[in-house]
């Protein structure tokens, strides 16, 4: 074989090769790469987080319950007091003139009181001798009547007999109406000394006024006024009309803001875990007490019933977390307006199956279910027959081995509770499973019956640079 033959049959040769191994490559291309993971068996928690502040559950702005001056303020921000402790003296020269009058009103009507009743005794004393001088008019009239009658005496003296008995009649009925008179005098100035009494109590109350106790044991959070100040009493909110603002902080919430996406997952007694910014590091356990059923508006803090623009925007919900009174808490540790966020257990789901969220696709499983069968046919033979539009189900494409190759294939699922990053699984895997998760791009396209190769490397890297 000459020389020439020889050349042109290793040129042919490399040209075979080139074109197979580039064949081979194409091949190898056109495979996606995918990352995975298996479906694996843990305990699995549902949170909700909100932001807001601490507060404690009753707070009460002391007001001005009198006019006038401040004329002491006992306390000061940041104070710990008890119940039926002074906090400040309004002037009070007026209301103490008033009861001093008052008091000497009194006294009067009780001397008066005095004096009647000592009338009264001697009215009754008139009344029971009067009593005692009729009895005696009474025996003298009969006996004068029986003397007359027998012709043993004058009609003159007969007629004197019964003249006294009539007067003596007479005067005991005077003195009996002097007696009710007496009563009645005695009555009408016990009236008046209840009346004034009555007054002086009225009197009293305006004095204590003057005066602001603490109604409970609690921390003074905001004293906006000043000795030597005027206040006033009835306007709400207006400047001089608040005192000071006392907070109870035996029992301490956290009233956060949760998006009204998570607030249906939302339920009285779930426990919450409170953290808050000016205390890393340290949690605060909980349980939610209280949940809005008004919306706010997130701008605004405004709830939607009072708003009268039409604008749509997000909105939050009122969550109110109480803090256990088991832990141990300083006094000066939590202080009302701290910024806080909690985060809600919503769930709580032990040794259940997990997979992550981002494998979730939706996707019609009949079609699915004919790619997977036709694979390896021919583009044609893949495709399947068109027809009525189905609803799409949610499932994860799971890695199975056909004839030596990994495909996909579309499993549908039923899930539970959602984690953080994980969600429960219900029904159509088991433990130890191994599915698409990645990347996105290739799960928006990947179809049943696609051959893929797994290269988690990409998803280890990230993992680790999320957890450094």
């Amino acid at each position: 074989m000459s020389g020439k033959k020889i050349l042109i049959l290793v040129v042919c040769a490399v040209l075979v090769v080139g074109i197979i191994v580039g064949t081979v490559i194409h091949s190898r291309n056109d495979v996606p790469s995918v990352t995975t993971a298996k479906a694996t068996t843990e305990d699995l928690v549902a949170t909700v987080s909100g932001t807001g502040q601490i507060k404690p559950k009753t707070y009460v702005n002391v007001g001005a319950t009198s006019f006038g001056r401040i004329t002491h303020l006992y306390v000061k921000e940041g104070d710990h007091v008890k119940a039926g402790t002074v906090l400040a003296t309004v002037e009070s020269v007026q209301p103490q003139a008033t009861v001093s009058a008052q008091s000497a009103a009194i006294a009067a009507s009780r001397t008066d009181i005095s004096s009647y009743i000592a009338a009264e005794n001697t009215a009754v004393a008139n009344v029971a001798e009067a009593k005692a001088d009729l009895e005696q008019k009474t025996l003298d009239y009969g006996r004068a009547k029986q003397l007359y009658n027998d012709k043993l005496i004058a009609k003159q003296d007969f007629d004197a007999k019964v003249a006294a008995y009539d007067m003596s009649v007479a005067t005991l009925d005077q003195r009996k109406a002097a007696v009710a008179q007496a009563k009645a005098q005695t009555q009408s100035a016990r009236g008046h000394m209840n009346q004034a009494v009555a007054s002086q109590r009225a009197n009293y109350d305006a004095l204590d006024k003057t005066v602001s106790r603490a109604p409970f044991d609690g921390l003074v959070t905001n004293v906006p006024v000043r000795e030597g100040e005027t206040v006033v009493v009835g306007i709400q909110n207006a400047e001089g009309s608040t005192l000071m603002t006392l907070a109870d902080m035996s029992v301490i919430t956290a009233e956060v803001k949760v998006d009204e996406t998570d607030i249906v997952n939302i339920a009285l007694g779930q426990s919450a875990d409170v953290t808050v910014d000016a205390l890393p590091g340290k949690i605060f356990k909980g349980h939610v007490t209280e949940v809005g059923d008004q919306a706010l508006l997130r701008t605004t803090g405004v709830a939607t019933s009072q708003s009268t623009t039409g604008t749509e925007e997000a909105k939050d919900f009122k969550v109110v977390v109480t803090l256990d009174p088991a832990q141990a808490i300083s006094q000066d540790e939590l202080r009302p307006g701290l910024s806080c966020t909690a985060k809600i257990t919503t769930a709580n789901r032990p040794n259940t199956l997990t997979i992550p969220i981002q494998a979730l696709v939706e996707r019609d499983p009949n079609v699915e279910a004919t790619l997977f069968k036709n694979h390896g046919k021919g583009a044609a033979a893949s495709i399947p027959t068109p027809g009525k539009p189905a609803a799409l189900t949610q499932g994860v494409y799971l890695l199975v081995m056909d004839n030596g190759r990994r495909r996909a294939r579309f499993v549908p699922v039923t899930t539970g509770v959602t984690g953080t990053t994980d969600i429960q699984v219900l029904t159509g895997l088991k433990a130890g499973d191994e599915i698409v998760t990645g990347s996105y791009k290739t799960l928006r396209i990947l179809k049943g019956g696609t051959a893929i190769k797994v290269d988690n490397s990409v998803a280890a890297v990230t993992a680790t640079d999320s957890s450094s």
